[in-house]
């Protein structure tokens, strides 16, 4: 009897787990595309909110072009720029407030994930009668939201596509995620071209993002999962082949290409199809990054190193398959626990090499308030984190200390 039961729980743990996925928002990748974006938005609305961030849109001609585009077809725009890496609420709240009195109802994002991120919580806070605030807190959830095209700036975040939306709150820096199939853009209009100027540390902070996106979906418990592994495991060793590239000749255009479409599948959930993803170094790191306002992918770049250190055991094969498959590593056969650790040395070397920190000394974070970031990601101790293995708050402060260097 006994062994019956281990049985059907084996079968229920392992096997590829039921799923349904659709990924609405329309591509449009290449050259020049940004040139169409009047015409993509002009099939929703005649008036939007164009939301971007800093001068970077102008510097590179890129914001002449989207609003000659918008212009040419009669599509009226107000503006809203100002939106910061890590993306405030207190903008949100701004935007949805123009939304509302200019009658607009449809907001157009021009700019990378913090951009998009911005967008979409002002989508959903629009028709919302109370706080859009709630609907990260979980007490609401969204019943409706304006539409959402986008033209990419940097890769990285994959919000492009994806169904989320992270939002810090300055009151007590909180930074928080919403996922609703609401929120996916209608549209991306994605050139590698505009991503010729984006800074060296922030192609390698949108690679870590990229690799972090595809490791939280890779470490599974479910099992026979071979088409996805094999996926994760593309995606990841093409940012791996082509972000030297695109930093050694910034106006590589198949290597900024290769990087811009490997945001996009590694955040669209194709990757995560019949799997059960982790995502607590996600948790952690949106403390992190609330509290020091650090770069998101330099702040996964640390962590997630040290996440692997305290689970591998947990699955040691999975590691050994990832330091293998993804790293070249040569498998110890006699000592497997070996091959798992070497793949994640490599892993860190890699970020290391492309210029991102790895340690949080590196990153300027102090060690004074491990323990609180500990506490606020696990409610004050009473819950846990992460789908691979369930993390308390000992756990995550073991991971947080671990990753001081």
């Amino acid at each position: 009897m006994v062994e019956i039961k281990v049985k059907r729980w084996l079968k229920q743990s392992f096997i590829m787990e039921n799923f349904q996925f659709q990924c609405p928002t329309r591509i449009v990748f290449g050259r020049g595309v940004e040139n169409l974006v009047g015409e993509e938005v002009k099939k929703y609305s005649d008036k939007v909110l164009l939301h971007y961030g800093g001068g970077s849109i102008k510097r590179i001609g890129l914001y002449d072009r989207v609003v000659e585009s918008l212009k040419s077809v009669g599509v009226r725009f107000i503006e809203l720029p100002g939106v910061k890496p890590n993306p405030r609420l207190s903008l949100v709240r701004k935007g949805i407030e123009v939304c509302r009195s200019s009658g607009v109802d449809f907001i157009l994002a021009v700019g990378g994930g913090s951009v998009i991120d911005s967008a979409k919580a002002i989508s959903v806070g629009v028709p919302y009668k109370g706080d859009v605030w709630d609907f990260y807190v979980d007490r609401a959830e969204p019943a409706e939201a304006l539409p959402v095209g986008v033209v990419l700036t940097i890769p990285g975040a994959g919000s492009e596509a994806s169904s989320s939306s992270v939002i810090t709150n300055e009151e007590d820096w909180r930074k928080l995620s919403l996922t609703t199939e609401l929120l996916r853009p209608r549209f991306a209009l994605m050139n590698p071209e505009v991503t010729f100027s984006v800074p060296p540390y922030h192609t390698a902070c949108g690679a870590a993002d990229i690799m972090s996106h595809v490791m939280e979906r890779y470490f599974t418990n479910v099992r026979h999962t071979d088409l996805t592994d094999r996926l994760c495991e593309a995606t990841l060793k093409t940012v791996i082949r082509n972000v030297p590239i695109a930093l050694r000749e910034p106006e590589n255009y198949d290597a900024r290409a290769e990087i811009m479409w490997a945001s996009t599948v590694a955040h669209n959930d194709l990757l995560g199809t019949g799997r059960i993803g982790d995502w607590a170094t996600h948790v952690i790191e949106h403390e992190l990054s609330g509290l020091y306002d650090v770069p998101h992918g330099a702040g996964l770049a640390v962590l997630f190193p040290s996440w692997m250190r305290h689970v591998y055991k947990h699955r040691v094969d999975i590691f050994v398959q990832f330091a293998v498959r993804v790293w070249g590593v040569e498998p110890d056969f006699q000592d497997p626990e070996k091959t798992a650790l070497e793949g994640i040395e490599m892993l860190k070397s890699f970020f290391k090499r492309i210029g991102l920190p790895t340690t949080l000394r590196e990153l300027g974070v102090p060690e004074d308030r491990l323990e609180e970031m500990a506490l606020r990601c696990t409610d004050s101790g009473g819950s846990k984190i992460g789908s691979f293995v369930k993390l308390g708050k000992e756990d995550v402060l073991s991971i947080l200390r671990n990753a001081r260097g």
